[in-house]
């Protein structure tokens, strides 16, 4: 598993919506009745942002003046506006403003705005001509420089699963003038948006992107004491052959009132309607019955015996459908010998009929292969002239890193754009699904996005989309060669992103499990993807388990720790079930990595709260599985602090493998959940030793619900009738037992 690099960087455009123009001074004007820009003439730089509706001037009178765009070059330098730029302000129509710069040598830019009539939207556009060939690499556009605080800040990024970063400026110090965040998309952002908001009023800033072709791009965020910044960097094709470049995609800006989950409401209104949407695989039935009839997966390393006796057991207690995500089968040591997979560690004879006899009891397994990396200390990449093939940076060199810790030893990705590396991963995954008979390939690392600079693979050189367009090929490629037989097969892959719905069944997210990664900051995971896409993608995935973590047999013996796969303190324990819990209440695939059948003699009540909680989603499938994510009402619900272990993936790491922490957390967790049928639902888990009492009310209106309608309560033991609503109040009691899971349904 491998986490992205948050990349500290540049971002975007802010800013507003429509329409009007006055002259004032030395500035230019637009406006409608919600908000005022304001452009300097001198430079064209923006100057002024003021909110019409309360009057309030959203830049600082005395912020740094910062152009509305710039552009790096090759060589490393950057140009912006200068003194010898001629500015000029054109009006498209009555609602489009373009500003255009020209320089004596000859470049041209003009960046256009484009409001919305009847909301508070802007639509941002940027040409570029006069470039000199191969020197433009990327532009900085739009700018929006010396934002004021808004209050109690927020900012929600859509990081794999969703992130909310509280007081995103609280590092900034005397040491520390300015904080910055960043993140490409596609890749380490899995849709395009971002906003920041006031979590007491609702103040918000909307950003957003309407990229339908998966170019490469970058958005940031960064701030000092006083003032923050948007701007998104657009990566160019370098040596395009011409001297001219329109980005192919506008930025969005707006404001809007609300919180994280309003920005998301903004969004998937948009992205609804877009082709990986129309193209998603659950939505058009393609993905295959034993996938979406998953109870729970099983994140196991090693041996058949490690992994799928232990999914054998499991499904006989549970008497549910148990799938295998399967980890280190491959004869390679991990993180250092891929992409020679095969034959397996075990051997194959022993591989294939472990993998046979577990499919007839009905356990599916989907086997490691990492999407794109080839590790250059092996034979084959020698042998086969590997390197020929790989992403180049633009100053000619590799992307390579040593994930391995323990070896030194260096995995080198592959450019995903080439026909070579598409046909050689492609071919393992031939054999694993029609030789050895696995049930489908789970593709490390699948939703990232790397640019690469070598002429010879036949793509544009750093910017454009041809790496998310091979991983579609790649996708079909693969899917080309499954047999009949086989059909049933998947393919899954690390992360989310809306650029790979249309050829991915199944989407890795681990995001509920932050802090046994990341430990704990001022970022909180929210369920920002799930509440736009959760109707079009299947999310799975925790490293969320009750034992140290595994080691590698292929790595060095030196490093080996006697505590591997043996049971945590049970001072954790509640970090399992808050983790749980998490996956639950958000509509996820429950997840449980490195299970042991002796966890339920060891850790009894915790394996019972995930019996649970695999029982109640199973009777709840029609909102947890294709229901549609909605706001949770007002409800007073207990917190505990309880102790957090940040825990290493995989043991060893050269040091302790556990250090610990506190956090106080809900001791219920809840999502809310609307049906196709327009029926409602709310998810809750208690994951505190204590019973809760809960209430909360709410209008029938404000989901869509008629003024009459029944109240049902979902446990383990089935569905029974809890009473009925009238004159259009809908009021719940519940008792919430000890480590207990249940779902509150409303129905007309």
């Amino acid at each position: 598993m491998h986490r992205p690099l948050e990349v500290v960087i540049l971002i975007v455009a802010f800013l507003l919506q429509p329409l009007t123009f006055v002259l004032a001074d030395d500035v230019q004007t637009i406006r409608n009745t919600h908000v005022e820009l304001s452009f300097s003439e001198r430079t064209g730089s923006l100057v002024g942002i003021r909110n019409l509706t309360d009057g309030q001037s959203m830049l600082l009178p005395d912020s740094k003046l910062q152009p509305l765009w710039k552009i790096a070059t090759s060589q490393g330098d950057i140009i912006s506006c200068r003194e010898d730029a001629k500015v000029s302000f054109h009006w498209r129509s009555a609602d489009e403003l373009e500003i255009h710069w020209s320089f004596p040598d000859g470049l041209q830019v003009s960046a256009a705005v484009t409001l919305e009539p009847e909301r508070p939207f802007a639509y941002w556009h940027l040409t570029l001509s006069g470039i000199k060939a191969g020197t433009a690499v990327e532009v900085d556009y739009p700018i929006i420089n010396g934002i004021r605080p808004l209050g109690d800040e927020r900012l929600a990024v859509s990081t794999w699963l969703g992130s909310l970063i509280s007081n995103p400026r609280g590092g900034v110090s005397e040491a520390v003038p300015q904080v910055s965040y960043g993140w490409d998309s596609p890749g380490a952002l899995s849709m395009q948006m971002m906003a920041l908001y006031d979590a007491a009023s609702g103040r918000g800033i909307y950003f957003a992107s309407n990229d339908t072709t998966s170019c490469v791009k970058r958005y940031g965020f960064m701030a000092d004491k006083l003032s923050s910044q948007w701007q998104i960097t657009h990566v160019l094709p370098l040596h395009s052959g011409s001297d001219t470049y329109t980005v192919p995609y506008e930025a969005i800006t707006g404001l809007f009132s609300g919180d994280w989950l309003t920005a998301a409401g903004i969004y998937r209104d948009w992205a609804i309607g877009q082709r990986w949407c129309r193209e998603s695989r659950l939505a058009n039935g393609e993905i295959p019955e034993w996938v979406k009839q998953t109870a729970i997966w099983i994140w196991n390393r090693g041996r058949s015996e490690n992994v799928l006796t232990e999914a054998t057991s499991l499904k006989r207690r549970l008497r549910m459908p148990v799938s295998v995500f399967w980890h280190w089968w491959h004869g390679c040591s991990y993180d250092e010998g891929f992409p020679e997979y095969l034959p397996p560690r075990e051997g194959c004879t022993s591989f294939r009929s472990a993998v046979a006899r577990a499919r007839r009891k009905g356990i599916n397994s989907i086997v490691y292969m990492n999407s794109y990396q080839w590790g250059n200390s092996t034979r084959s990449w020698a042998y086969e002239g590997a390197e020929r093939f790989a992403a180049r940076r633009i100053d000619g060199g590799l992307h390579s890193h040593a994930f391995n810790v323990f070896t030194g030893r260096e995995l080198t990705p592959m450019c995903m754009a080439t026909p070579f590396w598409r046909h050689k991963y492609a071919t393992l995954a031939d054999s694993m699904i029609n030789s050895y008979g696995v049930s489908g390939i789970y593709m490390d690392q699948a939703c990232l996005n790397l640019r690469c600079y070598d002429a010879s693979h036949g793509h544009t050189l750093g910017g454009g989309n041809y790496w998310v367009d091979g991983f579609g090929n790649l996708t079909k490629d693969i899917r080309g060669r499954v047999s009949a037989a086989h059909k049933g097969s998947i393919l899954a892959g690390e992360g989310s992103g809306e650029d790979w719905i249309s050829y991915l069944d199944l989407f890795l997210t681990l995001e509920a499990s932050r802090e046994r990664y990341m430990g704990i900051s001022q970022t909180e995971t929210i369920p920002l993807y799930q509440a736009v896409y959760h109707d079009r993608a299947i999310t799975f995935g925790s490293y969320s388990s009750l034992v140290y973590p595994p080691y590698d047999d292929l790595w060095p013996d030196a490093y080996r720790p006697a505590n591997r796969e043996k049971p945590l303190p049970d001072d954790f324990n509640m970090q399992f079930r808050m983790e749980q819990a998490k996956a639950f209440v958000w509509g996820m695939q429950p997840t449980l990595a490195n299970y042991h059948d002796s966890l339920w003699d060891q850790k009894p009540q915790e394996m019972d709260f995930l019996r649970r909680i695999v029982n109640v989603r199973r009777r709840a499938m029609k909102y947890l599985l294709y229901g549609v994510y909605t706001r949770v009402p007002d409800m007073a619900v207990p917190t505990e602090e309880i102790d957090i272990s940040r825990i290493s993936i995989y043991a060893g790491r050269k040091g302790s493998t556990v250090s610990r922490d506190r956090k106080r957390v809900s001791s219920v967790y809840s999502g809310a959940w609307k049906s196709e049928g327009g029926m409602l639902a709310f998810a809750l888990a208690n994951i505190s030793n204590e019973e809760h009492f809960l209430q909360f009310s709410f209008d029938a209106s404000d989901y869509d619900l008629p003024e009459h309608g029944k109240i049902y309560l979902i446990s383990e033991t089935g569905r029974k009738f809890l009473g009925k609503y009238t004159g259009g109040k809908v009021e719940v009691s519940l008792r919430m037992l000890p480590r207990d899971a249940r779902v509150v349904e409303v129905a007309p």
